[in-house]
């Protein structure tokens, strides 16, 4: 929009563009190419996927069906992993240089309307109100500006999930060796089966440079249902046999957890 000529004001909640978000770490090349034709080569990216794994769980064994191709180990690659801090603090930047207004640190109180039209958003900041033809509204599954307005119902649980991960620390070589990867080549996996004892869910395992994304995200109504709690069922899966000695050795450096929206 920026680029187009439109005046554009980004609020960020976050001391920084990705300090709040969160998604299990896979980003496809197709979705960026209209506005970075190239973006292997600027975007601080983890790795290119060059294999698609999926493993199907028993309580103590896997049926694994995979996808590799030397097509994929060559440019433009498809698919890459990211860490949203990273990836988010550098798409905000390219906004920035397009001549984007970035403000960080603000949160998103109200919407400002007149007249049954909205022309702007009401801040935390002191005087911090922001008037505007047109306010995107990116505040994630819940939206609770959205439902506030009436632009959508409030969201059953049935139709949320909520995911759970781990960053865990390991040295590179160590995950090329384990997934048979070569330099900033990269593997993931989607984990299904008895993840997660028996509700609505997925597992996944993907391939940084020198971490490995591993995470559940479990249907909300389920975790309700059965009293769960995502971060127990997130160590269920990391001790399945499978699991553990595809991350042993591992040293744990972050937890994040997100609500996502599912089915429409």
């Amino acid at each position: 929009m920026a680029k187009a000529g439109l005046k554009v004001a980004l609020i960020e909640r976050g001391s920084y563009p990705g300090a709040k978000n969160v998604m299990g770490g896979v980003i496809y090349r197709q979705a960026l190419d209209e506005q970075f034709p190239n973006v292997w080569e600027d975007a601080p990216l983890e790795r290119y996927i060059i294999e698609q794994r999926y493993w199907i769980l028993s309580r103590d064994s896997n049926i694994s069906i995979s996808h590799r191709s030397e097509k994929f180990t060559k440019k433009p690659y498809n698919r890459f992993t990211v860490l949203r801090a990273k990836f988010d603090a550098w798409y905000a930047k390219q906004a920035e240089e397009a001549g984007a207004y970035l403000i960080t640190k603000t949160v998103v109180k109200d919407i400002i309307s007149c007249d049954g039209q909205v022309i702007g958003v009401s801040t935390d900041r002191p005087d911090g109100d922001i008037f505007a033809d047109v306010v995107i509204l990116c505040d994630g599954a819940n939206s609770l500006l959205a439902e506030k307005i009436g632009l959508r119902s409030k969201i059953k649980t049935k139709n949320l999930a909520l995911a759970v991960k781990e960053i865990i620390h390991m040295p590179r070589g160590k995950i090329e060796d384990r997934f048979n990867l070569e330099s900033d080549e990269g593997a993931t996996i989607d984990i299904y089966g008895k993840v997660a004892r028996g509700m609505q869910s997925t597992g996944f395992i993907y391939t940084n440079k020198d971490s490995l994304s591993v995470g559940i995200g479990v249907v909300l109504s389920d975790l309700v249902k059965y009293r769960a709690k995502p971060y127990e069922l997130l160590e269920e899966m990391k001790n399945h046999p499978v699991i553990r000695r595809i991350i042993a050795g591992g040293e744990p450096r972050e937890y994040l957890a997100h609500m996502i929206p599912e089915g429409g």
